[in-house]
């Protein structure tokens, strides 16, 4: 296995600690980032200031914007690239001769505007002939490149792929279960960056653990209605892509999705906290894939005629600018029902 050519498309904070991860397990390993600039910057650096701060990229790393060259050879292909770029990039994936012949794994969260689609529909739809698995579940980026203990899910429809990929990326730091459900794996944690928001505007407004303890909880009761409805296994949201993710990214200081809720609980305004991503030296730098998801989710839900009060006033604050105090009065003065 050692001798194993990864591609790592998308040099984000999660794309860079799996390169590393599988760069350590002594893998060949090819990071592919879109932009030529930073690119030229992460190989003169070899840290990935903007995204992972203070982490070593190891020389060993090949990195570079040629998405060619980083698919030329590759037994597996992690695709790291926000939701809403996925598909650009595919398109680009699809140009490529024997584009065909790798594994797919998506490691992406999100839910395609529009569409509605989950990302490994979104890889089915550019690549009819790929049968992606999926990677999901409370894995925040600096503790894993720091060798935190971590635990996530592979999930596929094929047996041998799944369990193929759990011995690719199982270390001792960095456990693997696998599951063959891959619309809760995909939901649970697409869905809830949603409820991290709340969880966030709830902290931000400076409200305690008895709020928190109840949009974790109402939070992962919506997850699991809209997951079970779109065909989702009930049990699946209660496991490490589940509940494991949601409480994560509700309590880490590093969630990106948590902090805008936290700014927006404050008083600021959406434009801004996005704009203050957007640069170096935040440790919640880069994108919250919350935002867009908030608009799919609260879609969904009329779709698929799910109760998701938590999610619709989400999508209330984010989209039509509704003020917080008063999402959170809406919420609280709903009529009494049984849990």
């Amino acid at each position: 296995m050692a001798a194993i050519k990864i591609a790592v498309l998308g040099d984000g904070g999660w794309g860079t600690t799996l390169a590393i991860l599988l760069h350590r397990k002594g893998y060949r390993v090819c990071l592919w980032g879109a932009f030529a600039d930073y690119v030229s910057l992460l190989n003169s650096k070899r840290i990935n200031n903007k995204f992972l701060p203070g982490i070593k990229i190891p020389a060993g790393i090949e990195i570079t914007c040629d998405l060619k060259k980083a698919l030329s050879g590759s037994r597996i292909v992690v695709l790291a690239v926000p939701s809403q770029y996925l598909c650009t990039v595919l398109k680009r994936i699809r140009k490529i001769p024997d584009f065909k012949r790798p594994l797919y794994l998506s490691v992406t969260k999100g839910i395609e505007a529009g569409t509605l689609k989950r990302m490994s529909e979104v890889v089915r739809r550019a690549l009819p002939q790929v049968d992606p698995a999926v990677l999901s579940g409370p894995t925040i980026a600096h503790e894993v490149a720091c060798g935190m203990p971590t635990t996530c899910v592979i999930a596929s429809r094929r047996k041998t792929v799944r369990k193929f990929l759990q011995k690719v990326f199982m270390t001792d730091r960095f456990r693997v279960y696998t599951n063959a459900d891959i619309i809760g794996v995909e939901l649970g944690g697409s869905l809830k960056n949603v409820i991290a928001i709340a969880c966030g505007i709830s902290d931000g407004m400076g409200f305690g653990t008895n709020a928190k303890a109840a949009l974790l909880s109402r939070g992962l009761a919506e997850i699991t209605r809209l997951g079970c409805a779109m065909g989702a296994k009930e049990q699946t949201f209660s496991g490490i892509s589940g509940l494991g993710d949601l409480v994560t990214t509700c309590i880490s200081a590093y969630s990106r999705n948590r902090y805008v809720g936290v700014e927006i609980g404050k008083g600021k305004s959406l434009e801004k906290i996005i704009a203050r991503m957007q640069k170096p030296g935040l440790r919640q730098s880069g994108i919250a894939e919350g935002i867009p998801t908030a608009k799919g989710a609260y879609a969904l839900s009329k779709k698929h005629k799910v109760s998701m009060p938590i999610t619709a006033e989400v999508y209330q604050v984010l989209y039509k600018n509704k003020s917080p105090f008063l999402a959170l009065k809406d919420l609280m003065a709903r009529e009494g029902k049984e849990e």
